[in-house]
């Protein structure tokens, strides 16, 4: 399996679980800033021209959360599961998509990847608005989790993979993170884990 990736916010959440199952993938780092995702080779793969995606065999994927559940399934993990319970993690999945990462991701977007690749300054109104979203569709999670380790309970899944994958860069992104206890709870929880905490590889081949 190749999995195709850059140091940012989608290919994280990929990265990190194909690290924390141990997955037999050969990691190709995509330079984001010199445009090798609009090479032709690269829209092969993936014609959006966006990281993550994955090939293995004769399948090709792109969509960090399809990319996730593919490498979950193909280990026989229940990080995917295969019971009633993943109509639970698609919810999650769904709105973590539609509501709090949209947001956080908003925020990722304005105070890291602006500056990253020169494209000015963070947008005040851009981010007063992603702040009052963030932290209406926060309150409902914070809720949520007030007596669950993980989004599911007890068992961990790639939910909880997609639902943070924000939350690393809440103090570089002004993410209002610590207004919400039981996130910070859960998520100090993912960061026991090394794959979490250190998702990306030491090196790689380039793309």
């Amino acid at each position: 399996m190749k999995l195709f990736y850059s140091e940012t916010l989608n290919p994280r959440k990929a990265c990190a679980v194909a690290k924390y199952l141990g997955s037999p993938v050969e990691f190709v780092r995509v330079d984001l800033g010199n445009g090798e995702q609009r090479r032709p080779e690269f829209l092969a793969i993936n014609p959006n021209g966006r990281v993550p995606a994955l090939v293995d065999g004769d399948i090709t994927l792109w969509e960090a959360d399809a990319i996730m559940c593919h490498l979950a399934r193909v280990a026989g993990s229940d990080l995917w599961p295969s019971d009633a319970s993943q109509i639970e993690v698609m919810r999650w999945l769904s709105w973590n998509t539609n509501h709090f990462t949209r947001h956080a991701g908003s925020l990722y977007f304005q105070y890291l990847i602006k500056p990253h690749f020169g494209m000015g300054a963070p947008d005040d109104s851009a981010v007063q608005e992603a702040i009052g979203f963030f932290r209406r569709s926060a309150q409902v999670l914070d809720n949520h989790l007030r007596d669950r380790k993980y989004l599911l309970g007890d068992r961990i899944t790639v939910a909880d993979f997609a639902t943070a994958v924000a939350l690393p860069y809440a103090a570089a992104a002004s993410i209002p993170l610590n207004e919400f206890p039981n996130i910070v709870r859960w998520h100090d929880r993912l960061n026991e884990l090394p794959a979490w905490r250190d998702p990306f590889p030491k090196a790689a081949i380039a793309a």
